[in-house]
């Protein structure tokens, strides 16, 4: 049965309060989850929620993550603008700003498939159709979550284009991905970005491979249809 999710475009805001409303939001369904399994009557269908929304300057580090992977101190994250964050996520250390497409997808996996890595995958997937759309070819490496490009004439490296960090509580998923379109790059240059020091990988993002600044309701769009289409959902405003 094709499953129904709402989607929120939360456009600016800051990180803080938005983890806590993703955190609401991931109680809320596990609670009625909770509540069905106890035979207890719920009112209305399970409440899958999408969110995308962009953040000011902000690093996150996961709980398996190093702090010594941000090269700030508390007086130049000030400097910058930016500040910090230690959460629940798996991976490393991210940077999230402007021009940079947060998803934090609230799903029950029970109702679409139990199987953690085809969800990773499958998110990795909506990305590698999004550029795919603006004639960039992503890839998957071995041993490394999210969404690249390889080397080519004019690159030399392995670039990041998308970071992914989830985390699951009774098949209820977490965080998500964060997508760099028009994006600041020069930010990353103040962490080592998923803790990955390999001289060979470096980041990216959509405008920087295109040469021109990105419609971001364009990219928006595009994101939603392939969500859909790969987890085989509906998504409702």
């Amino acid at each position: 049965m094709e499953q129904l999710v709402r989607f929120e475009d939360l456009g600016l805001v800051d990180y803080g309060s938005t983890w806590d409303y993703q955190t609401a939001c991931h109680r809320n369904l596990v609670d009625r989850k909770r509540m069905v399994n106890q035979g207890q009557e719920v009112p209305g269908s399970i409440p899958h929620v999408f969110i995308i929304c962009e953040h000011p300057h902000v690093y996150t580090l996961g709980k398996s993550g190093h702090p010594t992977h941000l090269l700030l101190d508390e007086h130049q994250l000030v400097e910058v603008g930016a500040t910090y964050f230690k959460i629940n996520r798996g991976g490393d250390i991210t940077y999230h700003g402007p021009g940079q497409i947060v998803g934090y997808p609230i799903l029950d996996l029970e109702a679409f498939f139990r199987d953690v890595h085809k969800y990773v995958r499958n998110l990795e997937e909506v990305i590698i159709r999004v550029i795919g759309r603006y004639g960039l070819t992503g890839v998957r490496l071995d041993g490394f979550t999210g969404v690249w490009l390889e080397p080519d004439n004019v690159h030399l490296l392995h670039r990041k284009i998308c970071a992914i960090g989830v985390h699951l509580s009774r098949w209820v998923t977490l965080h998500g991905f964060a997508f760099n379109v028009n994006t600041d790059l020069n930010y990353f240059n103040y962490i080592v970005p998923c803790g990955i020091d390999d001289k060979d990988k470096s980041v990216t993002s959509l405008s920087a491979e295109l040469g021109y600044q990105l419609d971001m309701d364009e990219v928006k769009s595009h994101l939603r249809q392939e969500f859909e289409s790969i987890f085989a959902c509906a998504l409702h405003d």
